[in-house]
C-alpha cells in the first residue's frame, strides 16, 4: 500500500500479468470466466460513514463472497496496525480471518477495494492456483481480482496529487487499467462510469490503448502499415533461413516463425488470452484460440 509515498507507474509487472490472465484461462476454462461478465457494483459495496464499522466490513466482505461464488466461505474481519493494507490467514476454511489496516477506519470507502484482494486469496487458494513468489503471486491475485470484476475498485483507490498518494495492490495503475480494459473488450463493459477517482480514469484510459495495441499486432489483419512491413521482413529472413538456427527474438516483436516437416509457421499470442496460437505461413488464415475461444484474423 502505497500511502503518502512514491507511486509505481509504467508497465514493469506486463509480462507476469499476461502470464497470469493465460492461466487464468487454464484454470477456470473460457465457460466459468463467462459466468463472470458482470462487475461487482458499487451500490454492493457503498460504504457510508455512519454505518457500524465491523457490520460493515462483513456486509461487503459477504458480497464479495458471493461475487467470487464462495457461497461456503465465512470472512471474519478486524483491524490493526501494520505495514501492508490487508492480510487473510488462508486456513482450510470455512472460516478465514481477514485483517485490514487501522488507516480504513477513517477511510472506509477504500475497504471494498482492500477486502476485494483478500477474497481472492481465497478464491485462488481454493483453485489451487498460484505463481511462485510472494510477487507474482500477488500480481496474479491483483490480475484475478480485476479480470474477475471485482478490481476495479482497487483501481478507483488509487488518488495522488503533489500533497498526498494511495495505491493499493502490487500492480501499477496503468497495469490495472490494462486488465481492465482486456476485460472491458471481453465483456464489452464499461468500467469507467463507476471511477470516483480522476487519476484512475486517466490510468484506464492508457491501459486501453495498450490493450488495442495487442489487437493490432502482426499477423493479424488489423496490423497497422510499419507493423506488416516488419513482418513481411521477418517472414522473407525465416524463409531464407529455414534450416538453420532462429536468432534472438527482437525487441517489441511477440511472433515468432517456426519450420517444421509441413512448412514455415508462425506462432504468435492470442490478444484476448495471451496463449500462443500457431497458424501457417500462406497468406489469407482465419485462427480459433482453443482457449479463449477468441476468432482471429490473420494475415500471414
Amino acid at each position: 500500500m502505497a500511502n503518502d509515498g512514491p507511486v509505481e507507474h509504467g508497465y514493469p509487472h506486463l509480462e507476469t500479468v499476461r502470464a497470469a490472465i493465460t492461466a487464468l484461462y487454464k484454470r477456470l476454462s473460457y465457460d466459468t470466466i463467462q459466468t463472470f461478465a458482470t462487475s461487482v457494483v458499487p451500490a454492493d459495496v457503498a460504504f457510508c460513514d455512519t454505518d457500524d464499522l465491523y457490520l460493515g466490513a462483513q456486509r461487503v466482505a459477504h458480497e464479495l463472497v458471493r461475487h467470487y461464488r464462495l457461497p461456503d466461505a465465512r470472512l471474519i474481519v478486524s483491524f490493526r496496525e501494520m505495514r501492508h493494507a490487508a492480510n487473510v490467514e488462508l486456513a482450510a476454511g470455512p472460516e478465514y480471518f481477514v485483517e485490514l489496516n487501522d488507516r480504513f477506519r477513517t477511510h472506509r470507502r477504500d475497504i471494498g477495494a482492500a477486502l476485494a484482494h483478500e477474497v481472492m486469496h481465497v478464491y485462488l487458494h481454493r483453485l489451487d492456483l498460484s505463481f511462485p513468489g510472494v510477487r507474482d503471486n500477488e500480481i496474479l491475485t491483483d490480475t484475478a481480482t480485476t479480470y474477475l470484476g471485482a478490481g476495479w475498485l482497487l483501481l478507483d483507490a488509487y488518488r495522488e496529487d503533489r500533497a498526498s498518494s494511495q495505491k493499493l495492490g502490487y500492480l501499477t495503475p496503468e497495469e490495472f487499467g490494462y486488465v481492465l480494459a482486456k476485460r472491458a473488450l471481453v465483456f464489452g463493459e464499461d468500467p469507467s462510469v463507476w471511477f470516483t477517482s480522476p487519476q484512475a480514469y486517466t490510468a484506464y484510459v492508457k491501459g486501453m490503448e495498450l490493450a488495442r495495441h495487442d489487437e493490432q499486432q502482426p499477423p493479424l489483419t488489423a496490423a497497422g502499415w510499419a507493423g506488416r512491413r516488419r513482418y513481411a521482413r521477418d517472414r522473407r529472413h525465416a524463409r531464407d533461413r529455414r534450416h538453420a538456427p532462429a536468432g534472438p527474438p527482437q525487441p517489441g516483436v511477440r511472433y515468432s516463425f517456426t519450420s517444421d516437416g509441413g512448412g514455415l509457421g508462425v506462432s504468435f499470442p492470442c490478444p484476448t488470452c495471451h496463449q500462443r496460437i500457431r497458424v501457417p505461413v500462406r497468406g489469407r488464415v482465419r485462427a480459433r484460440c482453443a482457449l479463449c475461444r477468441s476468432v482471429l484474423e490473420c494475415d500471414t
